[in-house]
Order: structure tokens, then C-alpha cells, then sequence
């Protein structure tokens, strides 16, 4: 499993980069697998304000349900359509092409784990 070092993550599971006040969020890879084939994302809508470890939307596979949380504080400002009409890129790309959404921050993130953090808990799950 990967979990890319330019990356931080959440006890949930979803991965966060940064960059000039926009933060770019998706799945993991060890959320995409345990997922499996995933068949509907649902992300929260453009315009919409996000809390950090609230529940914003979900991902649906064959296998069950998952809610997605924010992992930062923000509005919402792009949805990856691409991956709503396309959710198996979440499966087979999900540091790339597979990310759901975009949040212009408001708060700067405390709670996100950094790589080495992310790869000692899902050890400790996997």
C-alpha cells in the first residue's frame, strides 16, 4: 500500500495536500482497497462549508457505505466531476486522478497525520 510522503492524512482515512491556502482531499489507498470496487461517490457540493471531522459525503463500493469527513475547515470550492462520473479512479488512482474535492481553507489543520503516523495506524488495523 502507498501513502506518499508529500501527504498528510486522518485517522479516517483520507488523504490532504495543501497548497496556497487550497487543500486538495481524497480516499487512501487503504481506504480505496478495503472499500473494494468502489460504484458512487458523493462529495459535498461546491459552495458548501466544511468542519474538520465532520461528515461531508460518502463513497459506496459493492462491499458497503462510507462517509467521508473534512479534514480541514473551509468552502468548499471544486468537486472533482470526473471521479463522480467515474468512481473506479478512486480504486485505481486515488493520490491522482481518483481526488473528490477542494477546500479554500480557513483554519489551518492541527489533527492530520503525517506519512510515518498514517503507515503506523493502518499497520496497526490492516
Amino acid at each position: 500500500m502507498s501513502v506518499p510522503a508529500e501527504l498528510n492524512y486522518t485517522s479516517d482515512h483520507e488523504w490532504v495536500a495543501v497548497s496556497d491556502g487550497v487543500a486538495t482531499v481524497g480516499i487512501t489507498a487503504f481506504a480505496a482497497e478495503a472499500l473494494g470496487d468502489i460504484v458512487y461517490v458523493e462529495p459535498p457540493e461546491t459552495g458548501t462549508t466544511v468542519a474538520a471531522g465532520e461528515t461531508c459525503g460518502e463513497v459506496e463500493s459493492t462491499k458497503s457505505v462510507s462517509d467521508l469527513y473534512a479534514p480541514v475547515n473551509g468552502e468548499v470550492v471544486d468537486v472533482n466531476q470526473a471521479a463522480v462520473d467515474n468512481p473506479e479512479v478512486i480504486g485505481t488512482d486515488p493520490y491522482g486522478q481518483g481526488w473528490l474535492f477542494k477546500v479554500e481553507v480557513t483554519e489551518e489543520p492541527s489533527e492530520l497525520l503525517s506519512p510515518e503516523q498514517y503507515t503506523q495506524l493502518t499497520e496497526g488495523e490492516g
